[in-house]
C-alpha cells in the first residue's frame, strides 16, 4: 500500500489535478440534483393535473347542458393520460425534453391528439440537456484527457524520465499505478454523486450495478486512447491536440456523419404529417353524404351496422364515425412511420457498436426509459386507451342508451406503462450493445497498457 500513498501524494502536490477532480464532482452532483429535480416536478404535474381531472369529472356529472347526451359528453370530456418516469429517468432525460409526457385524450380523432404537440424538433437537441449522460459522454473525455495528455511527457521534459528508466524493472507497474490512480479518482467524482441519487430516488440494485458497469467501461476507453496517446515520443502540445482531436471526431464527428448516413437511408416525416393528413380526411366528411360515411364506418365496424339509421340533422353517431375512419385513413402512413422510427432507434443501437459516445447514450436512454422506444410505448399505451374510450362511448351512442351520472365513475381510465426498473425486459436489445462497449473498452485500455512497454527517452 506504501505506492497508492506515494501516488496519492503526487496527486494532491498537483493543484491541476485536485481542482479538476473536485470540478467534476461538482458538475455530476449538479447534473444529479438537476434531475431528480425535473423528475420530481414530472411527477408533481401528473399528480396534480389528475386532480384536476377529478373535479372535472365531477363537475360534469351535473352538468344540466349534457342532458343524457352522451356524444356531448365524450367531445368535453378530456381525460388524462401520462408517462411515468421511471427511477433512472434522472440520468439522462433523452425524449422526455422533446416530445410531451402528458397528455389529455378525447375520444375523437387519435393521430391529431398524439402529434399536436409535436412543437419541438428533437433534431435542434442533438446533444441534450445538462443530465448525467451529457456530463459522462461529453466532458469526462475532457477531464480524463486534461489528466493524462502530459503524464509522461512531462517527466520527459523536466528530465526525470530517465531516472524512471534506470528503475526498469518497475518502471510499467508505475506508469499503471499512476493511471489506474486518476481513473479510479474520476470514477469515484461520479459514482458518489450516482449512488446518493440512486438512493434517494430507489432505483434498484441491479440497475445501479449495470449504470457503474458503463461507466467504469467508457472511462477505460477513454483512458486507453489517452494512455496509446500519451505515450508517444512527442510533446505535451502534441498529446493534447491530438487527444482533443479525437474527442471532437468521436463524439461530434462521426454520430454527426451517422446521423446523416441514417438521415438518407431511412428518410421520414414529422409526426405532424399525420396529423395534417388526418385532419383533411375529417374535415372532407362535413361535406361528404352521411350515409356514405356510415357505410364506410360499418365496414370497418360491423358491431354497430344494425343499430338504429341516422335521424335527420347532425347526430354524434355520425360525428364521430368520420373521425375514426380519419384514423383509419391514416393507418397505413402510422405503421410505416413507425417502422421506420423503430429501424432508426435500430440503426443508433448498431452505430453504439463502434462509436462508445453512442453507445452509452443508447445504454443510459434505455435504462432510464426516456428514449425513443419508451416514447413508442407510451403512444401505443394510449392508442389501447383510446379504443376502450370509443367502444365505451360507442355502446350509449349507436344503441342510444342516456348517459346518467352514474355512468361517469365507469369511464375507462388510463393504465400507465409499468416503470418496473428490471432489466429482463430489456436484456435482448441491451446485452449485444453492452457486450460490444465492454470489449471495445477493454481493448483499447489493454493497448493501452501495453503502450507503456515502449516508453524512452528518444
Amino acid at each position: 500500500m506504501s505506492w497508492l500513498i506515494h501516488e496519492w501524494r503526487l496527486v494532491q502536490r498537483s493543484r491541476f489535478t485536485i481542482i479538476s477532480l473536485l470540478l467534476l464532482l461538482l458538475l455530476t452532483t449538479i447534473a444529479v440534483i438537476f434531475g431528480i429535480n425535473e423528475i420530481a416536478k414530472q411527477r408533481q404535474t401528473i399528480t396534480r393535473l389528475g386532480t384536476i381531472q377529478q373535479q372535472e369529472l365531477i363537475a360534469q356529472q351535473s352538468n344540466p347542458t349534457h342532458k343524457g347526451d352522451v356524444g356531448t359528453v365524450a367531445y368535453y370530456t378530456f381525460l388524462e393520460t401520462w408517462n411515468q418516469p421511471s427511477d433512472a429517468a434522472f440520468l439522462a432525460s433523452g425524449f422526455r425534453d422533446a416530445t410531451p409526457y402528458v397528455l389529455r385524450i378525447r375520444a375523437l380523432a387519435l393521430q391529431t391528439q398524439l402529434h399536436e404537440g409535436e412543437i419541438f424538433n428533437p433534431e435542434l437537441a442533438l446533444i441534450g440537456r445538462f443530465d448525467f449522460a451529457f456530463i459522462l459522454v461529453y466532458l469526462v473525455p475532457l477531464f480524463l484527457i486534461a489528466l493524462f495528455y502530459d503524464i509522461i511527457s512531462n517527466e520527459r521534459q523536466t528530465g526525470r524520465l530517465i531516472t524512471l528508466l534506470a528503475l526498469s524493472k518497475t518502471i510499467n507497474n508505475l506508469w499503471i499505478r499512476r493511471f489506474c490512480l486518476r481513473i479510479a479518482l474520476v470514477f469515484m467524482c461520479l459514482f458518489l454523486p450516482i449512488t446518493v441519487g440512486s438512493l434517494i430516488t430507489g432505483l434498484s440494485t441491479t440497475i445501479s450495478v449495470v449504470i457503474l458497469i458503463i461507466i467504469f467501461a467508457y472511462l477505460c476507453f477513454w483512458a486507453g486512447l489517452a494512455l496509446i496517446v500519451s505515450t508517444r515520443n512527442t510533446s505535451s502540445i502534441n498529446n493534447a491536440i491530438t487527444l482533443i482531436g479525437l474527442w471532437i471526431i468521436l463524439t461530434f464527428v462521426l454520430p454527426a456523419i451517422g446521423n446523416t448516413i441514417q438521415t438518407q437511408l431511412i428518410p421520414i416525416n414529422q409526426g405532424v404529417e399525420l396529423m395534417l393528413a388526418q385532419r383533411q380526411v375529417v374535415h372532407a366528411a362535413w361535406d361528404t353524404p352521411r350515409e356514405d360515411t356510415m357505410q364506410k364506418f360499418f365496414k370497418t365496424n360491423p358491431k354497430w351496422e344494425n343499430t338504429a339509421p341516422l335521424p335527420a340533422g347532425f347526430h354524434w353517431k355520425w360525428y364521430y364515425a368520420f373521425q375514426q375512419l380519419g384514423d383509419e385513413s391514416v393507418s397505413t402512413q402510422v405503421a410505416s412511420y413507425r417502422e421506420k422510427l423503430f429501424k432508426r432507434q435500430y440503426f443508433s443501437q448498431y452505430l453504439g457498436w463502434f462509436l462508445p459516445s453512442v453507445g452509452v447514450q443508447t445504454l443510459l436512454h434505455r435504462i432510464a426509459k426516456t428514449d425513443l422506444l419508451a416514447q413508442l410505448n407510451y403512444q401505443d399505451k394510449i392508442a389501447v386507451f383510446h379504443k376502450q374510450l370509443r367502444n365505451y362511448y360507442y355502446y350509449y351512442l349507436f344503441n342510444e342508451i342516456e348517459f346518467k351520472a352514474d355512468d361517469f365513475a365507469k369511464i375507462p381510465r388510463f393504465q400507465p406503462l409499468s416503470t418496473d426498473n428490471s432489466l429482463l425486459n430489456d436484456l435482448n436489445t441491451l446485452k449485444y450493445l453492452l457486450l460490444a462497449m465492454i470489449t471495445t473498452a477493454g481493448l483499447t485500455f489493454f493497448l493501452g497498457i501495453r503502450a507503456t512497454y515502449k516508453i524512452n527517452l528518444s
